[in-house]
């Protein structure tokens, strides 16, 4: 009974979170309402079925199941980014090369490197995050990247017009837009251990790690983190660059949004 108490006050708390959080939008007149609480009831829906799933993983132990698991992540990720990035035409599939890429070379560097052992227990949870920093460092670099388009749409069509090809039209565009995709994930970098300290930190040494052990994990995700989010901002922002024009090297109309 003490258990189930602790849980629904647990449960209970953080609620109440979620309400202030619903209530500061509803104050500043923020129009957040209704994606806070979507978000809510998703991450409670998507993390219970996930959890399920995992668990038969580490049942079954086997590498195919944690292969089909990331492959669907890389297109529901690069799916989900998409919907971030609408004012990128036909953006799914630089972000799906993006994300696949990422996850591909930078597992495989940890694999080759003998970071972590090829197991389900292992490559599950670092693959989610490779996956989801690489998702969120694309989407950001190419919003940006619309954006820099579209704001300096008469600037680029003036640097086509006295002869230069599109990509040379966009390359400070697609520069700024990588900067924008990695900012916070360096800022995060900078500032771990000093103004805050990392998920996978504070759930090691909560499950019993020493500390020097804690840091040392961390610092190898965050590393292989950034190593991943700027692969895919690279990739998505160049692949994406030449989207913008037609094969006549002419700035397209940006699809509704």
């Amino acid at each position: 009974m003490t258990g189930i108490a602790t849980s629904l006050g647990q449960v209970a708390g953080t609620l109440a979170l979620i309400a202030v959080a619903i209530a500061v939008s509803f104050w500043r007149k923020a129009d957040l309402e209704e994606d806070i609480a979507v978000a809510v009831v998703r991450s409670f829906v998507q993390l219970t079925i996930v959890g399920y799933v995992i668990k038969a993983i580490f049942d079954s132990d086997s590498l195919w199941l944690v292969v089909l698991l990331l492959a669907f992540m890389v297109v529901f990720g690069a799916w989900t980014a998409r919907g971030r990035a609408k004012a990128v035409p036909h953006a799914f599939v630089p972000l799906l090369i993006a994300l696949a890429t990422a996850a591909a070379v930078t597992l495989g560097m940890v694999l080759v490197l003998n970071v972590f052992e090829p197991k389900p227990r292992f490559m599950v949870p670092v693959g989610g995050m490779v996956i989801g920093n690489a998702m969120t460092s694309a989407s950001v670099a190419l919003n940006r990247l619309a954006d820099e388009i579209h704001d300096k749409a008469n600037l680029i069509e003036a640097t086509l017009a006295l002869g230069a090809t599109a990509r040379q039209a966009t390359v400070r565009l697609v520069a700024r837009g990588l900067r924008s995709g990695l900012i916070p994930l360096i800022d995060q970098t900078k500032t771990t251990g000093v103004v805050f300290f990392p998920g996978t930190m504070v759930g090691a040494l909560l499950g019993g790690a020493t500390p020097l052990n804690a840091v040392r994990l961390q610092l190898i995700l965050l590393w292989t983190l950034l190593g991943a989010a700027a692969l895919s901002s690279l990739i998505a922002t160049t692949l994406a660059q030449s989207r913008f024009f037609t094969p006549s090297h002419q700035l397209v109309e940006p699809p509704p949004p």
